[in-house]
């Protein structure tokens, strides 16, 4: 078996910037909107998005809740710094609370998915006032594995990055020049104080790639791939 995920960043660096610039303009606009987590994901679709369509043309928007780490927002900010692109921080505590504050018994899963929601609406609302379409950041493997919100991240009106796996995000990240400090780190969606993806989901991404890469792309069997 050839489990071979590498690519040709220039390449995919081109079709995804002609990608985002050709949606977002057959529409009539010219500009878009993206939530900055501090992840890599959201931030490989910033620099793309400022490729395509010029940085005074991205508004990125980070949305903290009171749980959400600090490293997080200084990783959003340096996306945002890097490239200057007009930017908003709109924390959604107050939002969020509201209703999680209504159930004293509620488990983390609904509470992620309250904030995840709480985001969409966010990024949604400036979607009208900045006149731009919503960019998605979410890549192949989680869209494979459902690890995403309905209605919540994974509500776009174009995602670039949603047929790269986790490890073709990184390498195009490299390539696109995305501070290291975010590619480096543990993934995680930042819901709850020491929340990390590959510690939720009991495998890491490099394993869900390969395995994922073999049953879909090269159309093994379970079976073969055991």
């Amino acid at each position: 078996m050839n489990i071979d995920l590498s690519i040709n960043t220039d390449l995919v660096r081109t079709i995804l910037t002609r990608f985002i610039h050709s949606e977002i303009t057959r529409t009539g606009l010219s500009r878009a909107v993206l939530g900055v987590s501090g992840g890599i994901d959201s931030a490989l679709v910033a620099y793309l998005a400022v490729e395509a369509l010029g940085a005074e043309n991205v508004l990125g928007v980070r949305m903290p809740y009171k749980t959400s780490s600090q490293d997080s927002l200084e990783h959003a900010q340096l996306v945002i710094d890097d490239l200057k692109i007009p930017a908003l921080t709109i924390p959604i505590t107050e939002m969020a609370d509201g209703l999680i504050e209504k159930f004293p018994d509620m488990s983390n899963m609904r509470k992620g998915n309250i904030m995840a929601r709480c985001r969409m609406i966010a990024l949604y609302d400036q979607s009208e006032a900045f006149k731009g379409l919503v960019i998605g950041t979410g890549n192949k493997t989680e869209i494979l594995l459902g690890y995403s919100t309905l209605y919540g991240d994974s509500a776009h009106a174009l995602n670039p990055i949603g047929d790269l796996y986790k490890a073709q995000v990184r390498q195009l990240s490299r390539a696109l020049g995305v501070p290291a400090p975010i590619i480096d780190k543990a993934p995680s969606a930042d819901l709850w104080a020491g929340q990390t993806d590959e510690q939720e989901l009991g495998f890491t991404y490099e394993q869900a790639d390969r395995l994922l890469f073999l049953l879909v792309d090269q159309r093994y069997s379970p079976e073969e791939c055991v």
